[in-house]
């Protein structure tokens, strides 16, 4: 494979985390400015235990630069027609079930709905790119989004600058673009067939999308894939490489886990709710400025333990289904089985009894912050 950029080698820093000692740790969260080796040290397993101060230091770093705010975000399945040969997706182009797309006045219909439950930022997904649903319609769709949200990004299929120019065009503020692994053995045996095989072009998707003029882009590691403090590693990694050069813009990073789902794939090297609060707390360390997002694919336990711990942004009532916001269709197969299920009113009053305040937030105009109460 070529084209792989020097930094995605984390074997040595792998290493040295496994070597890391307290000591290690304690020079970490001392640091005025954490980077690679300080990560290092808090990814290991001497930092383990001594995740209380991991953990303090993170909320200290979280209430600075973002308050004792949540911000709220809320997905819209568009389409499940998919042309990729993901193992871990329940969208895969080999699973058996009802396919379908949702139309202009069924997206505006959605659309109005979480509208009215208060949400201002909207993420739009598809599957990888398919006649049904490819470029035009994606436009479309955020077209319609664009007259009811102060925010819109998508998590679709890789484009081309050229098309990403239009999609900003169009009322597009961002997009989430995960990585998946960045492991690229793992990456395609997981990957059995589609465009989203392109190792490379995925990686560089993200800097596609800054250049044409995207303010925002979200990335992230499918967490069970592949190890992951490599992962974690090579995640902040790209991130510094991306701000180097589009430094202007706006990131985020997210931590999904594999969740159940049709194919019944189960992942290789499972991440604990343990590592995953110790992943969250390091990178919040080393990544102060930066939203870091916890969507729902996390149960409602250890989502409000973690809120403002680290955690800056998160999704909820979320659907997995198109047109899921519908009551009858929610028992229709999703990508994955969300695991809080709560609606927004509940977990509000949840964040709200732990002296947090729920956003809805618009990143375009800073200095127009939403709130609910």
């Amino acid at each position: 494979m070529c084209n792989i950029p020097e930094w995605l080698n984390p074997g040595p820093w792998v290493k040295m985390s496994r070597r890391a000692t307290s000591k290690d740790v304690l020079n970490a969260l001392a640091a005025d400015s954490p980077g690679l080796n300080e990560l290092i040290a808090l990814l290991s397993p001497a930092a383990s235990a001594l995740i209380e101060p991991l953990a303090q230091k993170a909320l200290n770093l979280t209430r600075r630069h973002f308050g004792r705010t949540i911000a709220l975000y809320i997905p819209l399945y568009l389409s499940n027609y998919c042309s990729g040969g993901c193992v871990y997706c329940g969208f895969a182009a080999d699973r058996r079930h009802p396919r379908k797309r949702l139309e202009p006045g069924m997206i505006a219909s959605e659309m109005k709905a979480l509208r009215k439950m208060g949400f201002e930022e909207i993420l739009l997904l598809t599957g990888e790119r398919t006649p049904q649903a490819d470029f035009n319609y994606l436009r479309s769709a955020i077209v319609i989004a664009a007259e009811k949200f102060q925010m819109v990004t998508v998590e679709a299929f890789p484009m081309t600058v050229e098309e990403y120019k239009e999609l900003a065009e169009a009322g597009c503020s961002g997009i989430t673009i995960y990585q998946e692994t960045y492991d690229p053995e793992i990456y395609d045996k997981t990957h059995r067939w589609g465009p989203k095989k392109d190792f490379i072009n995925r990686l560089e998707t993200p800097a596609r999308a800054l250049s044409a003029g995207m303010r925002f882009a979200g990335l992230g590691a499918l967490l069970g894939l592949a190890d992951p403090v490599a992962e974690a590693i090579c995640l902040f990694q790209h991130i510094n490489e991306l701000r180097r050069e589009y430094w202007q813009g706006g990131f985020s990073v997210s931590f999904p886990r594999v969740r159940p789902q049709a194919g019944g794939f189960t992942p290789a090297n499972p991440v604990s709710d343990s590592f995953l609060a110790q992943m969250i707390f390091a990178l919040r360390i080393c990544l102060p400025e930066i939203h870091l997002t916890l969507s729902t694919r996390e149960s409602p336990k250890f989502r409000d333990g973690i809120a403002g711990i680290g955690i800056s942004k998160m999704s909820i009532a979320s659907r997995t289904t198109v047109g899921g916001y519908h009551a009858d269709h929610h028992a229709e197969p999703g990508q994955f089985d969300v695991a809080d299920t709560r609606k927004l009113e509940s977990f509000r009053k949840v964040l709200k009894a732990k002296g947090l305040q729920t956003v809805f937030k618009n990143w375009d105009s800073v200095y127009g912050i939403i709130t609910k109460e």
